[in-house]
C-alpha cells in the first residue's frame, strides 16, 4: 500500500527540524561549492586573473574545508531528508490554484535536482577521497565541477520557494505546531531538540574522523582520514614510480633536465649538475583536492636560476610519465618567478625517495598537489 502523509505520525519529522538542519547542511554546501570552484580555477591551464602563490598554505585551507564540510553534510542531509520525507507522498494541489501549483511543481522539482546532484557530489566526492574510481566513462573533475552548478541552483530555487516557512519556524520555538502536518502528533524516541543536537554531534564525529589528513593534530582520531603523514619526509604518496611507469628512465644514468627557451635548448643538466647549483631551503605544504595535506621541508634550485633570468612566462613542466593527465603541466609565471618555486632534489634533508620524484620535482607554493610534477625532464619557456 502506498504511503500516505497521514502515514507518517511522529512529531520529530516536521519543518522546526528540517529548517534547523538545514541552514547547516546549507553552509556545508556553500562551502563545499566555493572551495570547489577555487580547486577548479587553480587546476586551469590558464588564469585570467592570476591565481595567487601567497598565503603558500591557502590551497590546503581550502581543500581540507571542502573535504571536512563535504563529509559533515552527509549526516546532515540524510537526517534533512528523514524530517521531510511524508511531502514526497502529497497529492498535488488542485488545478484551480495556479499559483500553489506552481510553487509546488518548483519545490518538487528543486527537491528532486537537489537530493540527485547532492547524493552524486557527496558519493563521488568521498570516493575521491579514497582514490575509488568505479566510473569510467567520465572525467571526475569536469563532471564534478558541472553538477556542483545544479547542485548551487536547486539549493537556492528550493530556499527561495520556502523561504516564507524557514522564516517563520526559525524565529520560532522549536517545539512550535504552527507548520506541523496534521497527523504529526506522536511524541518520538527523543525531543527535536535532542535530534537536532544529536545530527549536529554526528556531524561533528565525521568531521573529526576526517579532518586527519589536513590537520596534523587529529591524526590520532582522524580513522578515515585517506592520508595522515605516511611517507618518506613525512609526506604521503599518491602515485608512485611503478604506476606511472617510470620506474627504469628515472633511474637511468642518461636522465638528463633540459631547458629550453622559445625553442632553442638554453641548458641540458645531469642529476650533479643540479646538486652543484646553489641549493635552497622551503617549507611548503603539499595539498591535494582529496583533502589531505603535509608540510615538507624541500631543498633545491630555485626556478629563476633554471631560467637563467627569463621572467614573466610560463613555464611547461613535462614529465617522465608516458601517458596520463598531468604528464605535462603549466607553471603561471606568477608561480615560476616566485623565489619560493623549486626544482627540489631533498625531502626532509634526504635525497626524494622514487616515489616522491627523483631524481627531481616541482614545489611551488598554493599549487594542487596533482600539479606539484614528478619526475622532471623538461622546462619550457616561449617569451
Amino acid at each position: 500500500m502506498r504511503p500516505t502523509p497521514a502515514s507518517f505520525t511522529s512529531r520529530l519529522r516536521s519543518p522546526a527540524v528540517a529548517a534547523r538542519v538545514g541552514v547547516w547542511l546549507g553552509i556545508c554546501f556553500g562551502t563545499c561549492f566555493l572551495t570547489g570552484l577555487v580547486s577548479h580555477y587553480a587546476q586551469l591551464p590558464t588564469h585570467p586573473v592570476p591565481f595567487p602563490t601567497s598565503p603558500s598554505w591557502g590551497y590546503r585551507l581550502t581543500q581540507g574545508l571542502h573535504v571536512v564540510t563535504g563529509t559533515a553534510a552527509v549526516p546532515l542531509l540524510l537526517v534533512k531528508l528523514w524530517s521531510v520525507l511524508p511531502r514526497l507522498f502529497e497529492s498535488l494541489p488542485p488545478l484551480g490554484d495556479p499559483r500553489r501549483l506552481v510553487l509546488t511543481a518548483l519545490e518538487r522539482g528543486s527537491i528532486a535536482v537537489l537530493v540527485s546532484a547532492a547524493v552524486f557530489q557527496l558519493a563521488t566526492g568521498l570516493a575521491n577521497s579514497s582514490q575509488w574510481y568505479p566510473w569510467s566513462t567520465f572525467s571526475f573533475r569536469a563532471v564534478h565541477y558541472a553538477v556542483a552548478w545544479v547542485a548551487i541552483g536547486a539549493l537556492l530555487v528550493h530556499i527561495a520557494v520556502k523561504l516564507p516557512v524557514i522564516r517563520d519556524v526559525l524565529t520560532s520555538d522549536i517545539d512550535d505546531t504552527a507548520h506541523d502536518r496534521p497527523s504529526a502528533t506522536v511524541r518520538g524516541p527523543l525531543s527535536r531538540r535532542a535530534l537536532v543536537r544529536t545530527t549536529f554531534a554526528a556531524a561533528g564525529v565525521a568531521v573529526l574522523a576526517t579532518a586527519g589528513g589536513t590537520v596534523p593534530w587529529l591524526r590520532r582520531v582522524s580513522v578515515f582520514a585517506v592520508r595522515t603523514g605516511d611517507g618518506p619526509g613525512g609526506v604521503p604518496i599518491n602515485k608512485s614510480a611503478l604506476a606511472a611507469g617510470v620506474e627504469d628512465t628515472a633511474t637511468s644514468p642518461d636522465w638528463r633536465l633540459e631547458v629550453v627557451v622559445d625553442g632553442a635548448v638554453l641548458r641540458t643538466l645531469s642529476y650533479d649538475d643540479l646538486r652543484a647549483m646553489p641549493q635552497h631551503v622551503e617549507s611548503l605544504p603539499i595539498a591535494c583536492v582529496e583533502g589531505w595535506s603535509a608540510q615538507g621541508t624541500w631543498s633545491g634550485v630555485r626556478m629563476g636560476d633554471l631560467l637563467d633570468g627569463v621572467t614573466g612566462a610560463d613555464v611547461q613542466v613535462t614529465s617522465l610519465q608516458p601517458s596520463g593527465p598531468y604528464r605535462r603541466t603549466t607553471l603561471p609565471a606568477n608561480f615560476a618567478d616566485d623565489r619560493r618555486t623549486l626544482i627540489a632534489l631533498d625531502l626532509a634533508g634526504e635525497p626524494l625517495s622514487l616515489d616522491h620524484g627523483y631524481p627531481c620535482r616541482l614545489i611551488a607554493p598554493n599549487r594542487p598537489g596533482v600539479l606539484q610534477t614528478k619526475w622532471v625532464t623538461r622546462l619550457e619557456v616561449s617569451t
